[in-house]
């Protein structure tokens, strides 16, 4: 539409097009945001008490997360609860990022749980639509946790951690940093082979995104 527009820069850097440019489909951003469930505009619209509320209760959640005492129940019911709050609220996904849940939430997925490691992906994954969470995910150690899921997890631990990637590798540096890492596309490319159709879909998307930086 911008191109058909009469439109001859680009529309982000404002920096002259070529006379044909070549545009080519980015479709691992365009899988992230149809698997995003957007806020509708009432939510959007909601009472400031209610945004209160949801914040004091990501609080609780976050401390029942990160303390050592928790049992794995207990662990399960707030991942699980942080998972709903942090895919609608950006506000709250910084809230988690900044509290440290981020190790909590990585201790989990090593735990060898497939429910927690579960829950803990998706929370993970929601963390990353933050952009200034994505370099900071990969710098935490998230990219190891994800080989090994990608290896041994449960099929939907495993589309969970391509899509991961997926998102991940939105940010340029850590497409170089993930192709770098041992066995991290072999293990997208075994995945595409032998996974269903979930896996392979997301596997599929991965790796089209990781594959825009020519070393990989």
């Amino acid at each position: 539409q911008w191109i058909d527009s009469g439109n001859r820069t680009c529309p982000i850097t404002k920096l002259p097009l070529s006379e044909n440019p070549s545009l080519i489909p980015n479709h691992a951003l365009r899988s992230l945001i149809s698997n995003f469930a957007h806020v509708s505009p009432k939510e959007s619209s909601r009472p400031r008490t209610q945004q209160e509320h949801s914040q004091s209760q990501s609080q609780a959640l976050i401390s029942t997360l990160i303390s050592r005492s928790s049992s794995n129940a207990s662990k399960l019911e707030s991942l699980s609860r942080l998972v709903r709050l942090t895919k609608r609220d950006s506000s709250i996904r910084r809230k988690v990022t900044e509290s440290g849940a981020v190790r909590a939430a990585l201790d989990c997925v090593d735990s060898g749980n497939q429910v927690l490691q579960e829950k803990s992906l998706s929370l993970l994954l929601n963390l990353s639509l933050e952009d200034d969470n994505k370099v900071g995910l990969v710098a935490d150690g998230v990219i190891r946790r994800i080989v090994a899921v990608l290896r041994v997890g449960s099929p939907d631990c495993k589309a969970i951690a391509a899509t991961l990637l997926t998102s991940l590798a939105v940010v340029e540096v850590n497409k170089a940093t993930i192709g770098s890492y041992p066995d991290a596309i072999s293990a997208l490319v075994y995945l595409l082979r032998v996974g269903n159709d979930r896996e392979r879909k997301e596997s599929a998307t991965a790796l089209y995104a990781l594959c825009s930086f020519m070393d990989n």
